[in-house]
């Protein structure tokens, strides 16, 4: 996978966004930044941050990821992953459905992800060493290009889907005690049945992750 590394960018993923709508990225590539200052979180909210947390955007040609992969289950994988990165240096991080990264009852990090033309791309930021967005941080002096190298191994070398939601049904169960955005309605996911794509039904209504 090529990587193209700043030392500042407004947003990582819009960065790797525009250079895929010109035709710049023809393969796999991933985008690092060691500050990020106006990123794209979910829900139109911002993700930036200094130097020290992990700012990254990467795009990969659907036809690279596992084939049993349902669209609406990337985001829960393409995090699943993250937190597998992390788990030898902080086993409590944990995925909050569908696409936040937690530690305890302490968000530190999130993936957006979204299609373009033929490729998959996703956004990750992770408060590595420093608070930021009104969120916690790990608190590791981990490098953000260490811990880059160490996801797209396993992004390169990924396990199908069933073995990543196999484990994550398992993890879901953390995620009963919050609730969701649905249109403009909050849902408990205390009661929600999370189906063998990733998405949700709640109240005999589904829900997807994509996001």
């Amino acid at each position: 996978m090529e990587i193209r590394s700043f030392e500042r960018l407004p947003s990582t993923q819009l960065y790797l966004t525009e250079a895929l709508r010109r035709g710049e990225v023809t393969g796999p590539t991933a985008v690092i930044a060691r500050e990020q200052t106006d990123g794209i979180g979910s829900r139109e909210n911002r993700w930036i941050g200094g130097e020290g947390n992990f700012f990254a955007s990467f795009a990969i040609p659907e036809e690279d990821l596992p084939e049993d992969l349902p669209v609406v289950s990337a985001s829960i994988y393409f995090a699943y992953l993250m937190k597998e990165a992390l788990e030898g240096y902080d086993p409590e991080v944990w995925v909050k459905w569908p696409n936040d990264l937690y530690r305890g009852e302490k968000k530190i990090g999130g993936i957006v992800t979204h299609r373009l033309k033929h490729f998959m791309v996703a956004g990750i930021g992770v408060n590595l060493k420093k608070d930021a967005n009104f969120f916690e941080a790990l608190g590791m002096e981990l490098s953000p290009m260490i811990l880059l190298d160490i996801y797209l191994e396993r992004l390169e070398n990924a396990p199908d889907w069933k073995s990543i939601f196999r484990k994550y049904q398992l993890e879901f169960e953390k995620s009963r005690r919050y609730s969701v955005h649905f249109g403009s309605e909050m849902k408990s996911l205390e009661k929600a049945r999370i189906l063998e794509d990733g998405s949700l039904e709640i109240e005999g209504k589904r829900i997807v992750g994509l996001r």
